[in-house]
């Protein structure tokens, strides 16, 4: 089921996200849910969060952009390991429109449980990389605007906001139809 995005500069966006006790079938609803979400609005990967739960799960799927991957559900993911640098212009589905250079690390080793509950690592560089603590953050009540000077990120704010107040009359599936920035997270 598709659900509505929540749209920063809401305050649940800077709530960290809380741990997943098991992955049963509410969590997998969840993740079913997270993942029609993001490919509706044509994102690479959506953080519970950005739909109002504060779960610690995560969806990624970087394969239309970055050749040899595929729907990742994450559920209480840790970055064990990160190295090097690399910048990115980030975008986020919290953030519709926009989008700015954001540093990160180039690689990063994460663990944390799949669909059926069972622990797993992966290695992750290039877009998939980036996703991964693109996303991290969110569950950590951080958005990428938060990387960026507090110039830039009032800018934003304000866009966002007035955004917002011109969405107000509209109806959930008009909004859902609405432009998305193609580097959106």
């Amino acid at each position: 089921m598709v659900r509505n995005i929540v749209i920063w500069p809401d305050p649940l966006l800077k709530k960290p996200s809380l741990p997943v006790d098991r992955v049963d079938d509410g969590i997998r609803r969840l993740l079913d849910d997270m993942s029609d979400t993001m490919y509706a609005a044509e994102g690479v990967g959506l953080a519970a969060v950005q739909i109002g739960e504060l779960k610690r799960c995560i969806v990624i799927d970087a394969s239309p952009r970055q050749e040899g991957q595929k729907l990742l559900h994450l559920v209480n993911p840790v970055i064990v390991r990160a190295e090097g640098d690399t910048v990115y212009t980030e975008g986020c589905l919290s953030i519709p429109g926009e989008a700015e250079d954001v540093d990160r690390f180039a690689k990063v080793w994460v663990r944390a449980l799949d669909y059926s509950g069972k622990e797993f690592e992966i290695e992750a560089e290039e877009l998939l990389a980036i996703a991964l603590q693109h996303e991290h953050d969110h569950l950590e009540g951080t958005v990428f605007v938060d990387h960026l000077s507090s110039l830039k990120r009032e800018l934003i704010r304000r866009r966002m906001k007035k955004l917002k107040a011109e969405h107000a009359s509209e109806k959930p599936e008009d909004v859902k139809k609405a432009a998305q920035h193609r580097s959106a997270l």
